[in-house]
């Protein structure tokens, strides 16, 4: 009897069997908002060369990753050895090489004292094993985090992040035992920093009185420079202040320098700017591996080994590849003296960017530390006693910004701020020819 059943599966010429096409087409997820239309073709150094023909000065470094330039020839040929070599070799069941260097070469650079190191993928894994250190090493279950701050996008690292509703909205309930202080945003309170330093540690003290009591605090998590809650620098006199408060408690102190570590605001560490602060966790990624997805979390040894066996591990974590090339952007940062030129090219970015700032008034501030600029546009006629954010503005600048051959992105908790975030390697002209187009897309927007 034959069947007259139609089979899902087409019969090969040599009587294999292969899936039948589905005829489905598929795309990128809806969900994913792209700030450019770019479609890259290649790039290098502080450029990236289109499909479109076209090339434009990258002042986004894939936010804050591209620390020595896109394609470095150092850090090319360091994955592309390792490639022939091991690609992958899970660091928790068989050792390699480029791991070991990339600690020995991270050891040389991290405070005094942070001598352990633990690798993950992202900085939300990072993030995650930091605060889970924290609560294992102290037996307490609360985490104080800095409105503003961004720690990243799974669950528990959603839960430490205000610096946005789109990053935690949606899909509660949150991680419990979170709570946020106010972090010294003197533009926005119409203060003067030393006001600002100065609520901000008040409040802070108010909380641990009227809500999370300093012992059952584990940590306290913050960006020394907020991120994408708006390029603000935390003035030293307020890290100075938690480190007090930190070592008055028994609370672990952690510095999350995902985006503003690794040499980008002229220092190799961004909380250095506060003389003498010694965080007690150091998180860092993005620039770590010029591109290669790599992350990390620096502590004493005495304070990691109080991580609970097991709890630290993963599947792609320390992977070799992203190792060496880890290993190879140490070399160059180190080589090609790029922390300096980070504070030299930051200081000439500032300096024109106030320049640029004086001619429109719908910028009200200008801010941040070496590569790590914002510009925070208000609405110049509102009369209230705090500025009136203005994302419209930024969002028509940043896009006219593609036309004159920029590329640069919005942040902050109003998205009214524009963010600059060129390459380490950034020259002097290449700055120039940056301030130059910003200028020329506002004026194409603001007249």
């Amino acid at each position: 009897m034959t069947s007259t059943l139609t089979s899902d599966v087409n019969t090969s010429a040599t009587g294999g069997a292969t899936p039948a096409p589905t005829g489905n087409r598929a795309t990128l997820s809806p969900g994913l908002k792209q700030a450019t239309p770019v479609v890259v073709d290649h790039a290098t150094g502080s450029w990236i060369h289109g499909t479109d023909g076209k090339s434009y000065l990258d002042f986004t470094t894939g936010i804050g990753v591209t620390s020595t330039g896109h394609c470095h020839p150092r850090v090319v040929a360091a994955a592309q050895e390792q490639c022939g070599k091991i690609i992958h070799a899970q660091y928790t069941t068989v050792m390699h090489q480029p791991l070991l260097e990339l600690t020995e070469k991270l050891g040389e650079v991290l405070p005094t004292g942070l001598d352990s190191i633990f690798y993950a993928n992202s900085g939300s894994e990072a993030v995650e094993a930091s605060i889970r250190l924290a609560r294992m090493a102290t037996g307490r279950p609360n985490i104080v985090v800095f409105q503003g701050g961004f720690h990243g996008r799974t669950v528990a690292a959603a839960s430490l992040t205000t610096a946005g509703t789109r990053f935690s909205a949606g899909f509660s309930p949150l991680m419990s035992g979170v709570h946020m202080a106010p972090f010294p945003y003197a533009y926005r309170y119409g203060f003067d920093t030393d006001t600002a330093v100065e609520f901000a540690l008040r409040e802070l003290d108010y909380l641990f009185a009227s809500r999370v009591a300093p012992n059952d605090t584990a940590a306290m998590l913050i960006e020394p420079v907020l991120g994408d809650g708006g390029y603000l620098p935390a003035p030293p006199a307020f890290l100075a202040g938690l480190r007090e408060r930190a070592d008055k408690h028994g609370i672990i102190l952690i510095a999350d320098e995902v985006q503003a570590g690794f040499g980008r605001t002229g220092k190799f560490w961004s909380h250095q700017h506060t003389v003498g602060l010694v965080p007690d966790i150091i998180i860092t990624a993005k620039g770590l591996a010029s591109g290669f997805p790599i992350s990390a979390i620096a502590a004493p040894t005495e304070l990691m080994a109080k991580a609970w066996p097991g709890s630290q591990g993963g599947t792609y974590g320390g992977n070799a590849v992203a190792a060496a090339a880890g290993v190879a952007t140490l070399a160059v940062i180190h080589e090609e003296n790029l922390v300096e030129n980070a504070r030299v090219r930051g200081e000439q970015m500032l300096a024109g960017l106030h320049k640029i700032a004086a001619k429109f008034p719908q910028i009200g501030n200008v801010r941040g530390l070496g590569l790590m600029a914002g510009i925070e546009f208000i609405d110049p006629t509102a009369t209230a006693g705090t500025p009136v954010a203005d994302a419209a503005s930024a969002a028509k600048v940043q896009q006219a910004c593609i036309g004159e051959g920029l590329l640069t992105l919005t942040c902050g908790p109003l998205a009214n701020v524009i963010r600059l975030i060129p390459a380490l390697v950034v020259t002097e002209d290449e700055m120039t020819t940056g301030l130059a187009r910003f200028d020329a897309a506002l004026s194409s927007v603001l007249g």
